[in-house]
Parts: C-alpha cells; sequence; structure tokens
C-alpha cells in the first residue's frame, strides 16, 4: 500500500499532535494507520471491527455501495459465467488464471488427493448417527491434523501448497460422508474421472447398488454456486481461518476453525432461512401480509434473503443465481415450482415498493440458492456444509496470503477493561451471610 498524505490526531492533552499515515490500496477506501497510537498509550475501540482493516489483502475486493465483487480483479459475473471452479480455486490461491497446462496439473493434483485416509472412517464413527454434518464436518476436517504431520510446517512454501491442495480436495469427501453417515448409507469413494462438483454429486447420491448419473446442467449449476461462494473478504470466517493461522497452527484447524464460524447462524445459515420463509409464506396469496409485517418495526419478523452488511445496491452474486436457479428448474421441469413463484413474486414487489427501495433491500446470493439446492436434492442440514466446501478454496488463499506477509503479526486485538478497579481478597469468613 502506499502512503501518500498523513492526518493529525490532537488529543487535547498537552502532548504534541501525533500524525497518522493514510494509505490507499490499488482500490477502496483510504484507511489511517493507527498503529503508532500504541507509542502514545492509546488504541482504538472498534466493536466487530467493521471500521478497522485487519489486514492488506490482494485476494478479494469488494464495494458495497456500486455492487461489485472481483476476485484478484475479476468480476464475479464473468468468473460465474465463463470459468469454473477449479480455475477459480486457482486464481484465488496462485492470484492469476491458469495456462491450459497449468490448469491440468492442478486438477489432476486435487483430483489426486480427494480419497481420505482409510482410518478417517473411524474418526465418523466415533459421531452420534444423527449428528448434524457441520459437527461432523468440522471434527473431520480438524481430525486431518493427525494424519498429516508434515503439515505442521507451516513457512515452508511446498508444505503449504500441498496442503491447500489436500483440503481443497478432500473437504469434498468429507461433506458427503457426512451426509451419507447422517441417513446411514455406505461411504461413496471419489472417482478420479469426475470433475469436481460432478464428482461431490456423485458421492452425495450414488449408493453400492446403484450408480447416479450426473446431469451436466446441474453439475454445472452446483460449479457456479462454489464460485459464488469462494471468498467473500475478510468476513467472519475468513477473520477466524487468519487469526488462527496467525499462531502458526495447522491448517486443517485453521479451516476448522472457519467452517465453527461460518455454522453460525448470523453467517452461513441465511439461505435455509430464506427456505423456511418461503415454506411458511406457503402461497402467492400471503404474500401482502408478509409485506406489510416486514414493514412494521414493532414486528420482529425479518424477510430472509434481502439486504446485505455489505453491498448497499444489488448483490452481484444474486444475479446469477437467479439465473443459474431458473436453469435448474427448467432442466429439472420444476418451473411450477410454488416456493419459487413465491420467491419471484416476492422479488417483483420489493423491487417496485418504496419503502424496500429506500432501504436498499435487494435480494442477495442466498435468496435464490436454497431453492436451487433443494432441487439438487441437497437437504437444508447440508446447506452450511456446501457454503464450507466451497469457501474453503478462498480460505486456505487467505491462509497461504497471510503467512508470506512480511508484516505478518500474531493476531492480538485490543480491549477496553470496564471491569473493577483492584480489590484485595476478602476470606469466605469476612464475607457475610
Amino acid at each position: 500500500m502506499k502512503e501518500n498524505r498523513t492526518v493529525t490526531l490532537d488529543l487535547k492533552n498537552g502532548q504534541p499532535p501525533i500524525e497518522l499515515p493514510v494509505m490507499s490500496g490499488t482500490l477502496g477506501t483510504p484507511v489511517i494507520d493507527v498503529r503508532a497510537l500504541a507509542q502514545h498509550g492509546y488504541f482504538t475501540f472498534d466493536p466487530g471491527f467493521t471500521a478497522t482493516a485487519s489486514c492488506a489483502s490482494s485476494i478479494t475486493y469488494i464495494d458495497g455501495e456500486a455492487g461489485l465483487l472481483y476476485h484478484r480483479g475479476y468480476p464475479i459475473e464473468q468468473l460465474a459465467y465463463e470459468s469454473d471452479f477449479m480455475e477459480v480455486s486457482y486464481l484465488l490461491l496462485y492470484g492469476e488464471l491458469p495456462t491450459a497446462q497449468q490448469k491440468v496439473d492442478f486438477e489432476q493434483a486435487i483430483t489426486h488427493h480427494g480419497m481420505l485416509h482409510d482410518q478417517v472412517v473411524t474418526v465418523f464413527r466415533g459421531f452420534r448417527r444423527d449428528a448434524h454434518p457441520m459437527a461432523v464436518m468440522i471434527g473431520v476436517t480438524g481430525a486431518l491434523s493427525s494424519f498429516y504431520p508434515d503439515a505442521h510446517d507451516v513457512f515452508d512454501p511446498r508444505s503449504r501448497e500441498i496442503s491447500a491442495h489436500r483440503l481443497i480436495a478432500k473437504v469434498p469427501s468429507i461433506a458427503a460422508w457426512a451426509y451419507k453417515y447422517n441417513i446411514g448409507e455406505p461411504f461413496i469413494y471419489p472417482q478420479n474421472r469426475m470433475a469436481y462438483a460432478e464428482n461431490f454429486l456423485h458421492m452425495l447420491h450414488a449408493t453400492p447398488c446403484e450408480p447416479y448419473e450426473v446431469k451436466p446442467v446441474l453439475a454445472r449449476a452446483l460449479d457456479r454456486i462454489f464460485i459464488l461462494h469462494a471468498d467473500h473478504e475478510q468476513n467472519a470466517s475468513t477473520s477466524t481461518v487468519r487469526l488462527a493461522g496467525s499462531s502458526g497452527a495447522t491448517p486443517f484447524a485453521c479451516v476448522a476453525a472457519g467452517m465453527a464460524s461460518l455454522w453460525g447462524p448470523l453467517h452461513g445459515g441465511a439461505n435455509e432461512a430464506v427456505l423456511k420463509m418461503l415454506e411458511e409464506i406457503d402461497d402467492v396469496k400471503n404474500i401482502p401480509a408478509v409485506i406489510q409485517r416486514a414493514k412494521d418495526k414493532a414486528d420482529r419478523f425479518r424477510l430472509m434473503g434481502f439486504g446485505h452488511r455489505i453491498y448497499k445496491n444489488f448483490d452481484p452474486r444474486a444475479k446469477v443465481m437467479r439465473e443459474t436457479c431458473h436453469e435448474v428448474l427448467d432442466a429439472l421441469d420444476l418451473m411450477d415450482d410454488p416456493q419459487f413463484k413465491i420467491a419471484m413474486e416476492l422479488e417483483r414487489i420489493a423491487l417496485q415498493d418504496d419503502y424496500f427501495i429506500a432501504k436498499k433491500l435487494y435480494p442477495n446470493v442466498d435468496f435464490y440458492s436454497g431453492i436451487v439446492l433443494r432441487a439438487l436434492g441437497i437437504p437444508s442440514s447440508m446447506f452450511t456444509v456446501l457454503f464450507a466446501l466451497a469457501r474453503t478454496a478462498g480460505w486456505v488463499a487467505q491462509w497461504n496470503e497471510m503467512l508470506t506477509d512480511p508484516a505478518h503479526r500474531i493476531g492480538r486485538p485490543r480491549q477496553q477493561y470496564t471491569g473493577p478497579t483492584r480489590r484485595d481478597y476478602v476470606p469466605m469468613t469476612k464475607r457475610g451471610a
């Protein structure tokens, strides 16, 4: 980042003003470098870090006001329509689009890391049969640390690269097996002849008794979903991966920590909430009453799938997901799906209603993704699992970038203490009744 000017902070404490550099990246809002404040006995206070840049990154850029999402400079729309998830994963990890040979080599590396160690089966069997797939996903991913001791050397570039390949390759197998374990079906092993999304759908739906033929349009739809969720700058789960990784922890533990953060309903569970809302609306005729409830400040009801903490314009991923929803339902002859009709009418009304326009409550990526995933035969308990599967590519890219950053330091946020001042210990006999 380039320092091109400074701001002066006068604390009115009899001390000279503090000069703080203003730093500009290649895109986006300039940031004020506040590190010098510590030398003067001060820290900034920013709950949730909503006004604090925790790192410098060249991976993903978001402009919420303009509705832009770039990966390494490439608009998400172009990547979703023109690329595939393996190419996007390569781009996130290495910084450039691959040549034809580089893509072949990368896909082969991922493909041949897809199988899980045979003893991982024992790890799965340690969970209750009815365990939530995300609980299993987190536990098994973290347990991989014990199978790959070479991954502990996180400051070796080749070790990091192999770990990144292993994670991107093995997470689909873990995800599919978490589902199979939950429903009591035998595990299905990955097929090296299949592409990434196709392979996942096969592991999810095939059985030893009967092969599962993956329709190309469905595999492409899932691949596009993976692209749309591959990375999203310094969100809660990505920040968790970086914070865990800043201590030098094994990458499997770091990604498991990111998964745990993603599992929270305020982060990764939004598409499941949208589907539940559509089920509760039940019929298009009930939409006017739902819209009125959404506008009523005294009503705790929220219209799920509209608005975004970052995007104050149309979520660019939502436009792609809307078209993908059309493609999938058309391919499966489900265009009369009642929930899809409810979603379409909700979107139409919200985009024309002055209340939603004024508050910039546009449909986000979660609004249609639940409908698509359900059409692919994926239950709602697996929605966050698929989010984690896709986001693993971004997590390992962010983790790798952090460890190669010359400014890398172990994460150590400060606090404003609001507890009691110093007091002396009182023996039990003197504490009263």
